[in-house]
């Protein structure tokens, strides 16, 4: 066994869309990377897009917190809303 690498498996997955494999980790991240509503996880991840049972959790999962990219809009700065939005779907 020595030199073997044993890989990490997630153990506390919980599937939030089961309809595409993604989980509360997944939305987090992308959420963390800039997406603060089920449409822009939904174009990120396509969570949400099919039965539409997880659009609900999903909006748990943002919460009612600050949405970053609301307020570079709010502040004029596009420029810096678009480069989110090419980093969300890079991430997908």
């Amino acid at each position: 066994m020595a030199g073997r690498t044993v890989p990490v498996r997630e153990v506390n997955r919980v599937y939030v869309c089961s309809c595409f494999g993604i989980t509360d980790k997944q939305v987090e991240q992308h959420a963390a990377a800039g997406a603060c509503t089920p449409r822009q996880i939904a174009s990120a991840t396509k969570a949400g897009t099919d039965c539409g049972s997880c659009v609900r959790t999903i909006q748990g999962l943002l919460g009612r917190g600050a949405c970053p990219r609301r307020e570079l809009l709010e502040k004029g700065e596009v420029s810096a809303v678009l480069a989110t939005d090419q980093e969300l779907a890079e991430a997908a």
